[in-house]
Parts: C-alpha cells; structure tokens; sequence
C-alpha cells in the first residue's frame, strides 16, 4: 500500500509536474536565448517594481507623511 502511494507522488512530480521544466531543458540545447526568456521577464518584473516601490517612497517622503522621530514606533524604545 505505501509502495504504491509513494511511487504515485514519484509518477506525479518526476512524470507530470516536471514536463514544463524537462522541455525547457530541452529548448536549451536548441536556443540559449529562448531558454532564458523567462528570465529576463521575472528581471524585468523585479525592476519595474523596484522603480515603482522607489518612486512611491519618494512621494510619502516629499509630502513628509512619515512621522520621523525616533519613539514614533514602539520597537524603536
């Protein structure tokens, strides 16, 4: 019976789970740039939402929203 369970969640992951990634892995060997464009999405996520993070910061920090003294926060005691 354990057998069984335990060779279903290899079967799941090595065999259905895994197909996107085994046929990345395959585009590889045919196109490095191909392969990679996943990549430079998630970057180009990640600093688009960097600049827009920063660019909020800057917003609170000109209309000085924050309230900056030091016991303004309890864990700053």
């Amino acid at each position: 019976m354990w057998k069984d369970f335990f060779e279903g969640i290899e079967y799941l992951f090595v065999d259905v789970l895994f197909i996107p990634l085994d046929a990345l892995r395959a585009l590889e060997l045919e196109s490095w740039t191909a392969a990679n464009v996943v990549n430079w999405l998630f970057m180009l996520i990640g600093f688009v939402a960097f600049f827009y993070w920063m660019k909020e910061l800057k917003r609170f920090n000109d209309n000085n929203e924050e309230d900056r003294d030091p016991k303004a926060h309890s864990f700053l005691n």
